[in-house]
């Protein structure tokens, strides 16, 4: 085996929560266009890995039986915001290790509106440790996922003395990249001082368009080996030139930005980049975990993209998108597209391979040969994954 490929991709366009479809639904969907994609048939599948984290606990194995019931083993995948991204690299992994030659990783979720909250508050909470942070930087009260980025942005801020029009100008960008998606859910264009006028909903700066919206959908991706992708004529497969996933150390507790997965993913990205050879200077296209703006801009400085605290300079000079140093978040990012969680994670992986492919359409990058993926959970995970012709 030389390596392992995406051989298909498939999504459904994300939707407010209340006009979605039901997960068994969405998720077969996906699936189904993931075979059309890999111009595969179902029983070719010989495992599969179904992320989400709003469900019971064989919700997997309802959505695919949807679509085949051949008796394959279907795992079930929860790791908060980086489920997605946790299923394929369990696929990526499965493939890798020999004991299958082509599987599938597919997630969905079906979500409620407003800002995310736990779920089990009759027991300890897996997020002790980041309340801990966010108590000792006397963060103000909130739904812990808006407190915990809330916060990691003011953190920033008094760090490297910029304004909050910084990430306002991050949501400008993702809204205007998401004008040619047509998966978005909001294409409408925004300006910064739009951004900066909507309500605030954190510490007196963090505004409503600065945050993604929770969103249902689903996506799927199908990996291979080389020999399977050669002797069943699958459409342009996508390498998966190197992944890392990570989990917090004790340096995730020394500050807001590390809470929040900031040396996780300077971990996860470290590996991909000793393993490839490969260098961020390289990275065409990115797809990243913009589940706030300012997690935007602390990720570019954790995938090295730029020095630590120049982000604004990263911003201000458009190295960040169509004719800079690279294009991140051509999809509009979970801002603009939406983030139903069990999906996110493919529905990067599904956005990076159509842009490698060629098949990106009005967003596409031009000559794009190297993307890089970012996923992260709280509590914590963080998968950075690098895919090339």
């Amino acid at each position: 085996m030389n390596y392992v490929a995406v051989a298909g991709v498939g999504l459904t366009p994300f939707c407010k929560p209340g006009l979605h479809k039901p997960y068994r639904l969405m998720a077969a969907n996906a699936i189904s266009q993931a075979l059309v994609n890999a111009n595969i048939e179902p029983h070719l599948i010989q495992q599969a890995f179904c992320s989400y984290i709003y469900g019971d606990s064989t919700c997997g194995q309802h959505a695919l039986y949807e679509v085949m019931q051949t008796g394959i083993p279907i795992i079930n995948v929860n790791n908060n915001c980086a489920s997605g991204s946790t299923a394929l690299y369990l696929a990526r992994q499965a493939v890798m290790s020999g004991e299958v030659d082509c599987a599938l990783a597919f997630g969905f979720e079906e979500m409620q509106p407003g800002a995310l909250t736990e779920q089990w508050s009759n027991r300890e909470s897996p997020l002790t440790r980041i309340e801990q942070v966010l108590a000792e930087f006397a963060a103000p009260q909130g739904p812990v996922a808006l407190k915990a980025f809330g916060q990691a942005g003011r953190y920033y801020m008094d760090t490297y003395n910029v304004s909050a029009k910084l990430f306002a100008q991050v949501a400008e960008k993702s809204r205007r990249h998401a004008m040619n998606n047509p998966h978005a859910l909001f294409r409408m264009p925004l300006c910064a001082d739009q951004v900066l006028a909507e309500k605030i909903i954190y510490d007196n700066y963090l505004t409503r368009l600065m945050a993604c919206p929770p969103t249902c959908g689903a996506a799927a991706v199908i990996v291979c080996n080389e020999q399977f992708a050669k002797q069943h004529g699958v459409n342009s497969p996508i390498k998966i030139l190197a992944q890392a996933m990570t989990t917090d150390t004790k340096d995730s507790w020394k500050n807001p930005i590390n809470a929040v997965g900031q040396s996780m993913t300077q971990q996860a990205a470290n590996k991909v980049y000793d393993s490839s050879g490969v260098s961020p200077e390289d990275i065409d296209v990115i797809e990243l975990h913009d589940c706030f703006t300012p997690n935007e801009v602390i990720t570019y400085e954790a995938l090295q993209l730029c020095p630590e605290g120049e982000a604004i300079k990263f911003i201000t000079e458009g190295s960040n998108t169509y004719g800079g140093k690279c294009v991140i978040g051509p999809s509009g990012g979970l801002m603009s597209k939406g983030h139903p969680i069990g999906a996110t994670g493919l529905a990067q992986c599904a956005e990076l391979v159509l842009q490698l492919r060629g098949n990106a359409g009005n967003r596409q990058v031009p000559k794009a040969k190297l993307a890089l993926q970012h996923n992260i959970g709280l509590g914590g995970a963080a998968v950075v994954t690098l895919y090339g012709q």
